[in-house]
């Protein structure tokens, strides 16, 4: 059984397959003639804390494709609380076609999909978001340069060391993209992430660099991307950090000044805006956040056709007619075809 957990699980092959399988179903959906690949279908979608594109998304992408989801949120399951997490997957994978899971430890979906006899899909944790990069490098496609590749491309992400860095640093240098992630020292990328990109550009021919200079990061950049600077349970920091990052690894228009004309401005959103970033910034005509949560949608109905469909039974229809049959004779005995009011 295979999970959509983080990135480094795939082949670029696999990862680049899934991108244009999201960008048939775009533009089929745009014309109103998306075929219902999930008819019948139902996702189980568990989230820890509140959320606003990937609920909406992976919910309208299931039915958009004639499948159904629900959605379980924080406190409405017993979680890992009064029922543990074995008990809660087994469960679960009994009465649905696939799970989405948004939880605050990666531990925790970890643990779901250890268990699970159906595929888990990873909706954010706090060590990576997948399901958002897979859209991010959609969205760098469709705004990329005519006259450069994929291979080509040059991301500067500015900012803390977040989740979503984790997983633009893996995706990017697994597809042999140019990342720089650009942070003061405390709050760089850490060993372990280095690693793994290093031996991912091995692979690929993508290049990383670690920097604290945001305006020489900037500068040759085609994708400017920033996210908040602190998260759930980050709280009591958050003197520290703006201290830390406040104004030099602000995207401003200043800094957002010194990349090259044709750069976009990212941001996965939610935006502390005047914080990580400027209103001027995120709304700039180069500034293309929301494109990026509009793929969300069609990133999260590849993911699940990839990996509901091929699972779901396809009788035939003698098969269809003969059950429909059974049923209909057993309703029309006695005992239930007479006022059951």
């Amino acid at each position: 059984m295979r999970h959509f957990l983080d990135t480094q699980d795939f082949s670029k092959p696999e990862l680049l397959a899934m991108i244009e399988l999201a960008k048939l179903l775009k533009e089929a959906d745009r014309q109103r003639c998306l075929p219902p690949l999930l008819a019948g279908a139902s996702l189980g979608m568990i989230f820890e804390e509140p959320s606003t594109r990937t609920r909406i998304s992976f919910e309208v992408a299931m039915t958009k494709l004639g499948g159904h989801a629900i959605y379980l949120k924080p406190g409405e399951i017993h979680l890992g609380v009064r029922e543990n997490i074995k008990d809660t997957s087994k469960v679960i994978s009994r009465m649905v076609d696939a799970i989405e899971a948004r939880t605050l430890k990666h531990e925790t979906v970890m643990a779901l999909a250890q268990h699970a006899t159906v595929a888990v899909i990873n909706g954010l944790t706090d060590y990576n978001h997948p399901t958002q990069v897979l859209c991010d490098v959609m969205t760098m496609i469709e705004h990329k340069p005519a006259e450069k590749r994929l291979e080509d491309l040059k991301v500067t992400f500015i900012g803390d060391a977040t989740n979503v860095c984790s997983s633009l640093l893996m995706i990017c240098t697994q597809l042999g993209m140019h990342f720089t992630h650009c942070a003061p020292k405390r709050y760089q990328s850490p060993k372990a992430w280095q690693d793994i990109a290093k031996a991912n550009c091995a692979l690929s021919g993508g290049t990383m660099t670690i920097s604290d200079d945001p305006k020489t990061a900037i500068s040759d950049a085609d994708f400017v991307y920033t996210d908040l600077w602190w998260w759930v349970g980050q709280e009591a920091e958050i003197p520290d950090r703006q201290a830390a990052f406040m104004p030099d690894y602000q995207v401003n228009e200043a800094l957002f000044a010194k990349a090259p004309s044709h750069a976009k401005m990212m941001h996965c959103l939610p935006a502390s805006r005047g914080v990580e970033a400027t209103d001027g910034v995120l709304d700039h005509h180069r500034s293309i956040i929301y494109d990026q949560s509009e793929n969300r949608l069609h990133m999260e109905k590849a993911i699940l056709v990839t990996f509901i469909a091929p699972r779901l039974k396809r009788p035939e229809p003698e098969q269809k007619e003969w059950h429909a049959g059974q049923i209909a004779a057993f309703l029309s005995q006695p005992i239930l075809a007479g006022d059951m009011s």
